[in-house]
């Protein structure tokens, strides 16, 4: 808990009572498996917490296909300037972040049941969050129209990071991004620490068919 509490600070105990709930509605209802229950901490919250290290300062998020709310809710508690979106197309998942939003009393935080591509024209923002939603090639597609120009998605990511960059060349190249690199953040906090994809936009996409740093 000494790590968590150097993340979390005094959102220390928020983050507590999120991580019961995740223990307890949170298995019940299948968003997270029983055998996760005794690794939320490294595994689930304080992986996802370090993100908050690659999200500018208030900062408009939407995290697609939030789940249980990770990263999207994680980041809303260790980072109370973000205006943060949980877009999420499950009814039951929905429920289940609308409740966790109220019992944690988070006032920055937007619950929303939808897909990106059907909310793609009513809001622009400055970062994109996903975690084990798609490959990047797809992602890509979903979370790219949300962005403002200059707006960044961060893609949380495994081992196959570098592949799926090289995967999703034509559809980042056809969105025409300014930059898509890897970042490492939590060094110290979290082993590994989390990797992720960041990619930033430009413009939208041309009308046609289809850290260590590496440029697209």
């Amino acid at each position: 808990m000494g790590i968590a509490r150097e993340v979390f600070g005094d959102a220390l105990p928020i983050a507590e009572r999120y991580a019961e709930f995740l223990a307890d509605a949170g298995v019940e209802r299948g968003l997270i498996g029983p055998r996760e229950a005794d690794r939320l901490w490294e595994r689930h919250l304080i992986n996802c917490a370090v993100v908050a290290e690659a999200v500018p300062e208030n900062a408009r998020v939407v995290d697609i296909g939030s789940g249980a709310g990770l990263p999207g809710l994680v980041l809303a508690i260790v980072r109370p300037d973000l205006s943060i979106m949980l877009l999420e197309p499950l009814l039951r998942r929905t429920n289940f972040l609308n409740e966790a939003v109220e019992l944690l009393g988070l006032d920055n935080v937007e619950v929303r049941r939808g897909r990106a591509e059907e909310v793609v024209k009513e809001f622009s923002v400055d970062v994109a969050t996903a975690r084990a939603v798609a490959p990047l090639e797809r992602l890509a597609r979903w979370a790219l129209p949300l962005l403002r120009p200059g707006g960044e998605l961060l893609a949380m990511k495994g081992e196959r990071a570098a592949a799926e960059i090289e995967e999703a060349a034509p559809v980042l190249k056809r969105f025409g991004v300014r930059t898509t690199e890897l970042l490492q953040v939590g060094q110290g906090k979290v082993e590994p620490p989390t990797t992720l994809v960041r990619v930033v936009a430009e413009r939208a996409p041309r009308p046609a068919k289809g850290s260590k740093k590496r440029s697209s």
